[in-house]
């Protein structure tokens, strides 16, 4: 359409995909109130065929690829019906939900972006092939990921592919360990974490003695700190949980580091307390001790301490190091002063769970809170 001489440039190209503020957010939007919005805006953004034509190639290729997939996705009911991975059904809902809740409208889609998205899901297949005729199968499961990635890249484009790459990655986290990682990493946490329970369970005062993996807990009680009680599963579920927050909190990137580093040792340590505390109940009931170990309570208390490091982690955080926008003004000696400027978005220790919660359009990194 000819461009009028009162018209800006920019309306030859405009369309209904770049119409986002069709449906305009509130600004008190709750998480219910914005996935409204963002569904009546996908709607209405698929109105246009330069967008519902990348979404059905993102549908047909992702169908493509659940169907050669099948055998390995099959398996995964059985693999979180695992004490140690029963958390996996958990992460492919997530990823579901933040690719709806970061969507943006399809951009141009480039000949580059095609071919990137072409020579990763071309490399994806290609390893997974080399993983199948050795047998292979956990990294097998894995080429998944990238081969997904580089479907949302080459139909998407750059534009799809930058908020998309997020959600997709966790995903990795909805698969098993290797074998042979578990086996490695079993025995090591078995000890440590037996030696920190035996430490604290004679701090507070009970008679506690350690024997390998064993507990002596007074003269008749020994706790066996078996594979279950080794921590893998806090180790795993922790470690996603703590990506999660990098991925949607939208802290600075020191803080995320701090978050990486201290996930383990958190998670170790969260293990460690419920290993404590039921040795601990050893002597009010054994009984209640042996049911306590492998219940929901146990479970639920892991994860309690799970999520509160992580809170306190990043409330010390926001107080210990203040940065320049939270900094004091600097006022010069007879010069009027002014109230200092608010910065926008939220203050240090909040958590802002949902980025573009505020109606910035959901892209990663742009701020917003749950309220």
């Amino acid at each position: 359409m000819p461009v009028g001489p009162g018209q800006p440039a920019t309306h030859q190209a405009e369309s209904p995909r770049r119409i986002r503020d069709a449906v305009p957010a509130a600004p008190d939007e709750g998480l219910v109130a914005g996935a409204r919005r963002r569904a009546a805006a996908w709607v209405h953004d698929l109105a246009s065929p330069d967008e519902w034509l990348p979404w059905a190639g993102i549908a047909a290729l992702t169908a493509a690829l659940l169907y050669s997939y099948l055998p390995s996705l099959a398996l995964l009911p059985s693999i979180w019906a695992d004490p140690q991975y029963q958390h996996g059904w958990i992460v492919p809902l997530l990823s579901v939900m933040l690719l709806f809740w970061w969507r943006q409208p399809v951009g141009a889609v480039s000949g580059s972006a095609r071919l990137a998205g072409l020579g990763l899901l071309a490399a994806s297949l290609v390893i997974r092939l080399g993983f199948a005729y050795f047998r292979v199968k956990t990294f097998d499961m894995y080429t998944f990921v990238p081969a997904l990635a580089g479907t949302f890249l080459m139909a998407g484009g750059w534009s799809v592919f930058r908020w998309a790459w997020i959600p997709i990655a966790l995903l990795i986290f909805m698969y098993p360990l290797p074998e042979g990682h578990q086996r490695y990493l079993t025995g090591p946490l078995q000890n440590f974490n037996t030696t920190v329970a035996t430490f604290l369970l004679q701090t507070l005062g009970f008679d506690a003695l350690q024997s390998g993996n064993l507990i002596q807990l007074g003269e008749d009680h020994v706790m066996n700190v078996v594979d279950a009680c080794a921590g893998l599963k806090m180790l795993t579920i922790f470690v996603w949980l703590a990506a999660v927050v990098i991925a949607v909190a939208g802290l600075q990137w020191w803080e995320n580091l701090v978050i990486a580093v201290s996930a383990i040792p958190m998670a170790i340590l969260a293990n460690t307390l419920r290993i404590t505390a039921a040795g601990m109940l050893y002597a009010v009931s054994p009984e209640m001790a042996e049911g306590f170990h492998d219940s929901t309570p146990a479970a639920l208390l892991m994860m309690g301490a799970a999520v509160g490091f992580i809170l306190l982690e990043m409330k010390l955080l926001s107080y210990v190091i203040v940065t320049d926008d939270y900094a004091p003004a600097q006022v010069t000696v007879g010069a009027p002063t002014r109230p200092a400027a608010v910065p926008a978005g939220p203050r240090p220790g909040s958590f802002p769970l949902i980025p573009g919660a505020n109606g910035s359009g959901g892209q990663p990194g742009s701020g917003g809170t749950m309220r």
